[in-house]
């Protein structure tokens, strides 16, 4: 159920930043440089294609927007959107922290918080963010699930901002896929097709009520899985079909 419009215009409550032990801080030092290296190594090889539905953005980077994606698909979507100093949510907890330190070297910069903890600071700091004129991803799904069911933070932010919600999903035609865990990440292998499909722009009305935001929500996940769909069935094929 989507917020009230209120919800994120409350005082956030500060807490004090986790600790790790020891092996914990060598562990974040070693996966953060071993994955940044890994996605060096891939993201050059991979064939990226843009598909872009009717009523979408006019190229695949627009600013103020907000971008959500579903978090399996993170690794090609954060090598081909680098370097645009693009704030991303991330939560206060082990995985996150080495994750945030890939994602920092790819020129992203950190809002800590999820929507399990520090929802509120986080969603203050991306509202900001926006306000400010940039562009914000969220893993939508994100940070432990369930899978394919998308968190309504980006219909609150855009009834606050006006920006526009820019639904995308990037398809690889072959991966590693890491089944074990609860998004089943996909890691792309190298030299295969990516697929950037992209959905039209959802405007949601400033003065939007419960139930409007609702059924834009409703109109997001639609669009995710849409956009999902499309690039899947499609990125092997030369030619991805309607879109530009």
């Amino acid at each position: 159920m989507v917020p009230s419009p209120a919800a994120i215009e409350e005082e956030p409550q500060v807490k004090a930043p986790p600790r790790f032990t020891r092996k914990q801080r060598m562990l974040i030092a070693i996966y953060g440089w071993v994955g940044y290296l890994l996605i060096r190594l891939i993201g050059p090889t991979l064939r990226y294609t843009v598909s872009i539905e009717e009523g979408g953005p006019p190229e695949p980077y627009i600013q103020p927007a907000i971008y959500p994606l579903w978090h399996n698909c993170v690794i090609p979507a954060l090598y081909y959107y680098r370097d645009h100093d693009v704030p991303v949510m991330s939560s206060p907890s082990f995985d996150a922290e080495y994750t945030g330190r890939i994602i920092r070297r790819f020129g992203y910069t950190l809002v800590k918080g999820s929507s399990n903890k520090g929802a509120v600071r986080a969603l203050l700091g991306m509202q900001k963010a926006l306000q400010a004129g940039k562009t914000i991803t969220l893993t939508i799904d994100g940070p432990r699930g369930p899978r394919y069911v998308a968190k309504p933070g980006p219909v609150l932010l855009a009834r606050n901002t006006g920006v526009p919600i820019v639904c995308f999903h990037v398809g690889i035609e072959h991966a590693w896929v890491l089944r074990s865990t609860w998004d089943q990440l996909q890691i792309p292998k190298p030299f295969s097709r990516a697929l950037l499909r992209i959905a039209k722009l959802i405007y949601v009305p400033a003065d939007a009520d419960p139930g409007t935001m609702e059924r834009y929500h409703v109109e997001m996940q639609a669009a995710l899985d849409r956009v999902r769909g499309y690039a899947e069935a499609n990125v092997g094929s030369s030619s991805p079909g309607p879109g530009r």
